[in-house]
């Protein structure tokens, strides 16, 4: 496999108009050699970026219909995940459009992180394929940075310490005070819209072939969502977590040794994907990039995201 120093050589000694697209897009097509599936790769650049902009929005949809176009649907989908997360409502428009497109034969390949929306996206198709340096995160709703499920968590706190001690009121009045009126519904059903979702998708796929789906795709929710089981929203999970939860995942480092232009298998090619994209927001402007195996892609700069 070709190591991050080895792909920034290859990077540098492309004479093609934009050496950075070149060998991006070579690799793409090295994967759907592979795979013999339809290869979109879905990446933000938020860790180079510092976690400016990148996260799942609305326009995304625009840039998944114009990767879509062209792909011989019959062959299913394999979605290559790199994000932070973001808008719950644009994740579910996502979702509903990649089915309808590709059916239930999508999975997701999880080269490093896809937290929050990212998990959600990845929950919603038929298997999900991690390495060892792989990680999904937790799925509860987040307003304004602040965690639903912990807003919640803290008004009860306030209504229980407040019935065993009365002189606390004026205390949590302050704390409390700093919510306004419709806050705390609003979480939750922002927390019961989540749920709902990702409960639905897991039972009419990843877990369909199970003799209780519904059940197994609550108590998977249920721990994804818990502000207690998880603590933060930034936890990472690894596969041996996602196993023990009961989430459908598969070993990237499972999968039979095939050599295709100097990638050994599938897991030196998906790594070395990764590290094209990582050189590409490292060293240009890039915050987001949708993008086929054909090479039809779109890329959102940080100026055009920020403007």
């Amino acid at each position: 496999m070709p190591n991050w120093g080895q792909v920034l050589t290859e990077i540098q000694g492309t004479r093609f108009e934009n050496p950075l697209d070149t060998v991006r897009r070579k690799y793409l097509r090295v994967m759907h050699e592979y795979t013999k599936r339809n290869i979109i790769a879905y990446y933000s650049g938020f860790l180079q970026k510092n976690n400016t902009g990148g996260a799942i929005d609305d326009n995304d949809k625009n840039a998944l219909m114009q990767a879509v176009h062209g792909l011989d649907k019959s062959k299913g989908l394999d979605l290559i995940l790199h994000t932070p997360g973001g808008n719950t409502a644009a994740t579910e428009s996502i979702v509903n459009y990649l089915r309808s497109i590709f059916g239930l034969n999508i999975r997701a390949f999880i080269p490093q992180i896809a937290m929050s929306a990212g998990t959600m996206i990845a929950l919603s198709c038929k298997e999900i394929v991690m390495g060892k340096q792989s990680n999904i995160g937790p799925i509860d709703p987040q307003f304004g940075g602040m965690s639903c499920a912990g807003v919640i968590e803290e008004f009860d706190n306030a209504v229980e310490s407040i019935k065993n001690d009365p002189a606390s009121a004026p205390l949590w009045q302050i704390i409390i005070s700093k919510y306004h009126p419709t806050f705390l519904g609003d979480c939750q059903k922002a927390i019961a819209w989540s749920n709902s979702m990702v409960i639905d998708w897991l039972s009419s796929n990843m877990l369909r072939d199970r003799e209780n789906p519904d059940e197994d795709a609550r108590r998977i929710v249920e721990k994804l969502g818990s502000h207690k089981e998880t603590f933060t929203h930034s936890k990472h999970l690894h596969f041996d977590d996602c196993v023990s939860l009961g989430i459908k995942v598969v070993s990237l480092e499972s999968f039979e040794s095939k050599k295709i232009k100097g990638c050994e298998d599938l897991q030196d090619c998906v790594l070395t994907i990764h590290h094209t994209y990582m050189h590409t927001f490292s060293n240009s402007a890039a915050i987001k990039i949708v993008e086929n195996h054909m090479g039809s892609a779109m890329i959102m700069n940080v100026a055009s995201v920020n403007s």
